[in-house]
C-alpha cells in the first residue's frame, strides 16, 4: 500500500507538503509540477456550501504535523531527488492500480483564485479530451489569499483526498486508514529525503577532501615525471657513452689487427710501394721548385747581403734593448726610492735653507757683539791708563783748579765709560742668550723636520708602483680571508690600506716577500689601523672583459673603464665566469682559493671554486660552477641552447662571492642581458641577507639582445615567478609567458645606461627600443648615454708591439711603412701612385650593413682603391656570402677578405689603411671608428647611434672646424654610402696637404676613457649620496 502511495504521490506532481496548526485544524497544499501542467488547462472556480463545509470538517482525521521545511521549489534547489520526481512517466493502467480511480482518459484539475481570508476554495472538475492513448495526469493547487498574496495552508485534509478521489464517474473517497497510511508515508518521505541532504552533504565533503588528495597527488605524479625525464636523460647519455665505447673498442681491434699483421704481406708492399712513387713525384717537384728559388734568389742575392747586415744591426740592437731592460728591471726599485727621497731632499733643502738665514742672522748679531766686546776692552784699557795717570798726578800732586777741573770731567767720563761698559757686557749677554736660543731653536727644526719626513713617507701614498702590485695584494688578503686565516674586519681594514695605497703595506709586503705565508699574515695583522676610504668600491659583473675573454665592445668597455676608474682613486674589482676558452696567458698569478662557494640553483645547493689573478692591473675573480651541465666549458662564450640558465647561475654565484666575503661594495655594475638578473637578485634575496651596501648600475650596451626566455626558468636562480612575471616588472612588453631580463633590470637599477647619448635617444622610440621604448620612457629619470672610449694605452701607435713601425701625430712616415708592410703581407699590388686603402674591420651581421660593406669593395675598386676585410659572421648564409666574394678575389691585386678575427692583424690594419668604413643600420657606440681615428685613419661612417657622436662631417659647415672629423651619411642605401666614399677619395688625391692635417687632427683627439668616467664617478657618487641621505638602500 505505501508503495502504491507513494507512486500516486509522485504521479499526481506532489512536491510538497506543509502542515500548520492553525485553529487546531491541519492544512495541506499540493504544487503541481512544472513539466506536469498542460499547456491547455481551463480553470474556474467554483465554491463549496456552508453545509458540504461542516461534513468535510467533520469527516476531517486528526491531524499529523508534517516538517514545514519538506517544501522545495525547483529553482531554490536543483537536484537529483526533484528530477527523478518530475520526470517519472505515470501512465492510466498505474493511476487506477495505485489509487483506484476508472480508467479514464480525462485528467483533473485544480484551478486556484484567491478568496477572502476564511473562505475555502472548491475544486471542480475540468474535462480534458485527449486520445485513448495519450497519458493522464492530475494536477491540484490550492491556495488561499493573506495580505496580498497566496496561502496555501488554507486547504483541508478531506479536500485533498476528495480532489484525488473524484474522476469522472464520481468515485469514493479516501478512508481515514488511507489518510493514516498516507501521512505516515509523507512523514517517511520527509525523513528520507533529510537523510538525502545529510548524504548529499556528507557525499560534497568527501568530494572536496578527494580533489585536495587529487591535487596533492597530481604534484607528487608532476615531480615524478621530472624525476623519470632526468632519469630518461641520463640513460640517453649512458647509452651515448656505451655507443661510443663500442666505436672505440672496433678501433682498437683494428688497430691491433693492423699490429699483429706482418709487414711483410702483399698488401702491406703495395701500400709501401705506392708511398715510395708518391714521395718521388714530390721530389721531383720539389727538385723544379729549387731551381725555380736558386734562379729567384741570384737575382736579389744584393737585397739578401743587405738584409743579413740589417739583421747583424737589428740583433745587435735587440742584445743592447735586452741589456737596458735588464737595467731597468735592476733600477725600478731604485727609481721607487729616489722618488721618494727626491721629494724628501727638496723639503729638507728648503727647510735648511731658511735654518741657514736664521743661523747667518744669529752669527751677525753675535760678531757685532764681539766688535763691541773690542771696543769695551779698549776702553778698558784707556781707563786703566787714565788711572795710571791719575796715580801720577796724585804723586806730584798738582793742585791747581785747573787740573781739579781736569779730573772731575775724567770722573765723569769714566763714570760714563763704566756705564758704557755695563750696557755693552748686557748686550753681550743678551747676544750670546739670543745665539744660544738659535742654536737650539734649529736643532729643534731640524728634529720636528725629520719627524714630518718620516711621517710625510708613512703617510703619502705609494703612487710609483703598478697597479698589477696592488691587485696582486689585493688578492692575496682576499684569499686569507676565503682562507679563514684572517677576521673579516682585519680584511676589511687591509683592504682599505691597500686601497689608499698606504706605504706602511707597501713596504710590509716587500719585506714579507721572503716570509712563509703565517709569518707574512701576523706580520700585515700589525698594520692593522681604521683609516678612511678615499673613494668608492665597485664591482664590476660581466661576461666579457678584454683581452682575456673578448666577443664584442662590452669585454673594452669593462676593462677600459675598470682602469680609469683605478687611476682616479676608486678600488675595482671584476667578476667573471671561468671559460675553458679564455686567454689564460693574458692572466697574471692566477690561482684557487682553498675555500668554495655555495649556491642555490634548480632547488639545489651547487659549490663553486673561485680563482684569482689580475688582467690588466685589475683584480679579477674567476667562478667556476661545479655543476653536472659544465656551464662555462663549451668551448665557447656564448650561443648555447641553455645561455638563460647558465648567466642566472653565474649572476647568482656572483652575489653569493659578495657576501660570502663580507664586501661591502658602494656599487655593483652589470653589464647587458648575462648579468642582468644581478638586479632582482640583489634586492629581492641578497639585501635581506646583509648585502646591501650597493647601489645598482645597469648597462646596455645593445638593445637587440635582450635574453629573452619561458617565465618558468626564471624559477630555477631562486626568483619568484609569480612576482616577476608583472607587466611592471620582468614581464616582456611582447609576451604575457616570457620574462625579459634587460627590461628587469631597467626596473630593478638605480642607474640605467647605454653607450652614447643618439643611442639612448634612439632606443626611446618603437624602432630603436626593441619593445622597450615604453619601459625606457617610464623610467626616463634615471637613463642616461654616455660615449664609451677607448684604452689609449693599448691602442697607441707610437707603442705599437703589433706594428712594424711606430708613429705619432707628429711623425707620420711610420704610417706609410705599415701600409707597405702590409700589402706585401696580405699580398696586394704596391705600384706607384697615390691608391687610398680601405679598411674594415667588423662582425658580419644585418645590424653592421652588411649589404653597403659588400657594395663598398667593388666601389672601392671602381674609385681606384684597395680593400680589406677582417671579420667573420655567425650567420650562416652571410658567412658563405662573404666566402664566394673571397673566393672571387683570390688573386686580385687590391681586394682581400679575411673571414676571421686576428687580434695582430687588427693593428696593422687600423695603422696601414688611409680610410676607415662603418655603414652600420644601428650602432649603439662603436669602437672601431675612435681606434681608427687614433691611427691616423679617417673614418667614413652612418650618422646613427655613437657614430653621430663621434664622427662629423669635413664638409659641413654647421660643425665647427676644430670637431671636423670625417665622412659621414644619412640613408642606410648605396647612394648614401658612393656620396661619402667618393668625396673621401677626391679629398685623399687631390689635398694631400688637406688630408695631411686631417690626419694630425684626428691623431690629437682624446677618446680616452678620462671624460666617460668622470661621467660614471658623478653617476655613482650622486647615487651613493642619494640612498645615504634617505638612509635607505633602495633609492
Amino acid at each position: 500500500m505505501a508503495a502504491k502511495l507513494s507512486s500516486c504521490f509522485l504521479s499526481y506532481g506532489l512536491t510538497g507538503l506543509t502542515c500548520n496548526r492553525e485553529q487546531g485544524s491541519p492544512r495541506f497544499f499540493l504544487v503541481p509540477s512544472r513539466r506536469l501542467l498542460p499547456a491547455s488547462c481551463k480553470m474556474r472556480q467554483r465554491g463549496f456550501d456552508s453545509s458540504k463545509r461542516q461534513e468535510i470538517k467533520k469527516g476531517t482525521p486528526e491531524s499529523v504535523p508534517v516538517n514545514s521545511d519538506f517544501q522545495r521549489s525547483r529553482d531554490e534547489e536543483p537536484g537529483p531527488e526533484n528530477d527523478s520526481a518530475d520526470s517519472v512517466p505515470i501512465h492510466r493502467l498505474d493511476a487506477e492500480k495505485e489509487v483506484g480511480i476508472n480508467a479514464s482518459s480525462q485528467t483533473k484539475q485544480v484551478d486556484e483564485y484567491p478568496g477572502k481570508k476564511d473562505s475555502t476554495q472548491t475544486i471542480e472538475e475540468s474535462q480534458l479530451r485527449s486520445e485513448p492513448a495519450e497519458e493522464e495526469h492530475t494536477h491540484a493547487t490550492i491556495d488561499d489569499e493573506h495580505g496580498g498574496r497566496e496561502d496555501l495552508s488554507s486547504i483541508t485534509v478531506p479536500e485533498v483526498s476528495k480532489a484525488l478521489a473524484i474522476n469522472r464517474g464520481g468515485g469514493e473517497q479516501l478512508s481515514g486508514d488511507q489518510l493514516e497510511e498516507l501521512m505516515s508515508m509523507i512523514r517517511n518521505a520527509e525523513k528520507n529525503i533529510l537523510l538525502l541532504d545529510q548524504a548529499r552533504v556528507t557525499a560534497l565533503d568527501d568530494l572536496h577532501k578527494i580533489l585536495s588528495e587529487k591535487e596533492a597527488l597530481l604534484g607528487e605524479i608532476n615531480i615524478l615525471e621530472m624525476k623519470l625525464a632526468e632519469t630518461d636523460e641520463r640513460i640517453r647519455v649512458a647509452a651515448q657513452e656505451k655507443v661510443r665505447v663500442e666505436l672505440l673498442e672496433e678501433q682498437l681491434e683494428k688497430l691491433r689487427h693492423e699490429m699483429v699483421s706482418p709487414p711483410g704481406t702483399n698488401g702491406y708492399v703495395q701500400f709501401l710501394s705506392e708511398e715510395l712513387d708518391s714521395l718521388r713525384t714530390e721530389n721531383l717537384s720539389l727538385k723544379n721548385d729549387i731551381e725555380v728559388l736558386k734562379a729567384h734568389l741570384n737575382k736579389v742575392k744584393d737585397t739578401d747581403e743587405r738584409v743579413v747586415m740589417l739583421e747583424k744591426e737589428c740583433s745587435g740592437l735587440e742584445s743592447s734593448v735586452k741589456e737596458l731592460g735588464s737595467k731597468l728591471l735592476v733600477s725600478q726599485e731604485d727609481v721607487s726610492k729616489l722618488s721618494t727621497l727626491k721629494g724628501e731632499c727638496k723639503d729638507l733643502w728648503m727647510k735648511v735653507e731658511n735654518l741657514q738665514l736664521l743661523l747667518d742672522r744669529a752669527t751677525k748679531q753675535a760678531e757685532q757683539a764681539v766688535i763691541v766686546l773690542q771696543q769695551n776692552q779698549e776702553l778698558k784699557k784707556k781707563v786703566d791708563k787714565l788711572e795710571e795717570s791719575l796715580k801720577e798726578a796724585s804723586l806730584y800732586k798738582v793742585s791747581s783748579e785747573n787740573m781739579q777741573q781736569h779730573n772731575e770731567l775724567m770722573q765723569q767720563k769714566i763714570k760714563l765709560l763704566e756705564e758704557r761698559l755695563e750696557k755693552s757686557d748686557a748686550d753681550i749677554f743678551s747676544y750670546f742668550q739670543l745665539y744660544q736660543e738659535s742654536i737650539q731653536e734649529f736643532q729643534e727644526t731640524l728634529e720636528n723636520l725629520k719627524e714630518e719626513s718620516r711621517k710625510k713617507a708613512i703617510d703619502e701614498p705609494v703612487n710609483d708602483m703598478p697597479w698589477d702590485f696592488w691587485s696582486r695584494l689585493l688578492l692575496a688578503i682576499d684569499g686569507w680571508l676565503f682562507e679563514k686565516k684572517i677576521a673579516s674586519s682585519d680584511a676589511n681594514l687591509l683592504r682599505e690600506m691597500v686601497w689608499k695605497r698606504d706605504r706602511r703595506i707597501h713596504d710590509t709586503y716587500i719585506a714579507c716577500k721572503d716570509k712563509n705565508e703565517p709569518e707574512a699574515i701576523s706580520v700585515f695583522l700589525k698594520l692593522v689601523s681604521s683609516p678612511t676610504s678615499p673613494g668608492l668600491y665597485v664591482v664590476n659583473i660581466a661576461a666579457e672583459m678584454a683581452p682575456v675573454a673578448k666577443v664584442g665592445g662590452l669585454a673594452d668597455v669593462v676593462t677600459g673603464l675598470g682602469k680609469s676608474l683605478q687611476r682616479r682613486g676608486h678600488l675595482v674589482e671584476i667578476i667573471l665566469p671561468k671559460y675553458d676558452c679564455m686567454q689564460y696567458d693574458r692572466i697574471r698569478d692566477l690561482r684557487a682559493l682553498d675555500s668554495v662557494v655555495e649556491s642555490y640553483f634548480d632547488g639545489k645547493l651547487y659549490k663553486n671554486k673561485i680563482w684569482v689573478g689580475t688582467v690588466e692591473g685589475l683584480p679579477v675573480y674567476f667562478i667556476e660552477p661545479h655543476h653536472p651541465n659544465k656551464f662555462f666549458w663549451r668551448g665557447q662564450f656564448y650561443g648555447e641552447h641553455d645561455d638563460f640558465k647558465r648567466f642566472s647561475y653565474f649572476s647568482r654565484v656572483a652575489l653569493e662571492l659578495l657576501l660570502h666575503a663580507g664586501k661591502k661594495p658602494d656599487i655593483i655594475h652589470c653589464h647587458d642581458w648575462q648579468t642582468a638578473f644581478v638586479a632582482p637578485l640583489y634586492w629581492d634575496l641578497y639585501a635581506p641577507k646583509g648585502l646591501n651596501s650597493a647601489r645598482i648600475c645597469f648597462t646596455c650596451h645593445n638593445f637587440e639582445y635582450q635574453g629573452n626566455a619561458p617565465a618558468s626558468e626564471l624559477a630555477s636562480c631562486g626568483l619568484d615567478v609569480s612576482q616577476l612575471n608583472r607587466p611592471d616588472r620582468m614581464q616582456d612588453n611582447s609576451s604575457e609567458d616570457r620574462i625579459n631580463p634587460v627590461k628587469g633590470a631597467i626596473v630593478f637599477s638605480n642607474i640605467v645606461t647605454t653607450v652614447s647619448p643618439t643611442y639612448a635617444q634612439e632606443v626611446r622610440t618603437a624602432e630603436g627600443g626593441r619593445g622597450l621604448h615604453s619601459t625606457l620612457n617610464f623610467y626616463s629619470k634615471k637613463f642616461i648615454g654616455i660615449l664609451n672610449g677607448i684604452d689609449t694605452d693599448a691602442w697607441n701607435p707610437a707603442t705599437d708591439p703589433f706594428l712594424k713601425a711606430q708613429y705619432s701625430a707628429n711623425d707620420l712616415q711610420g704610417k706609410e711603412e705599415n701600409k707597405y708592410a702590409l700589402r706585401r703581407q696580405l699580398g696586394l699590388s704596391s705600384s706607384t701612385g697615390r691608391r687610398p686603402l680601405v679598411g674594415c674591420i667588423t662582425r658580419l651581421v644585418p645590424q653592421k650593413g652588411v649589404h653597403l660593406i659588400r657594395h663598398a669593395i667593388y666601389r672601392t675598386v671602381e674609385l681606384g682603391g684597395q680593400f680589406v676585410l677582417l671579420g667573420s659572421s655567425p650567420v650562416p648564409h652571410i658567412q658563405r656570402e662573404f666566402e664566394g666574394i673571397e673566393h672571387q678575389f683570390q688573386n686580385h691585386d687590391h681586394v682581400r677578405l679575411i673571414l676571421k678575427y686576428d687580434e695582430s692583424l687588427s693593428h696593422s690594419i687600423y695603422a696601414a689603411s688611409d680610410i676607415f668604413i662603418i655603414p652600420s643600420i644601428f650602432e649603439p657606440c662603436g669602437l672601431t671608428q675612435m681606434i681608427a681615428m687614433r691611427y691616423g685613419t679617417i673614418p667614413i661612417a652612418r650618422k646613427t647611434g655613437g657614430l653621430n657622436d663621434s664622427v662629423f662631417d669635413v664638409d659641413d659647415d654647421t660643425i665647427p672646424m676644430q670637431f671636423q672629423n670625417g665622412f659621414t651619411f644619412t640613408t642606410a642605401d648605396e647612394q648614401g654610402l658612393n656620396y661619402a666614399l667618393e668625396r673621401a677619395f677626391n679629398h685623399y688625391k687631390n689635398n694631400a696637404e688637406g688630408w695631411k692635417r686631417l690626419i694630425e687632427k684626428v691623431m690629437n683627439i682624446d677618446f680616452s676613457w678620462t671624460s666617460s668616467a668622470t661621467q660614471y664617478e658623478e653617476l655613482y657618487a650622486r647615487s651613493v649620496a642619494r640612498a645615504r641621505a634617505a638612509g635607505t638602500n633602495r633609492t
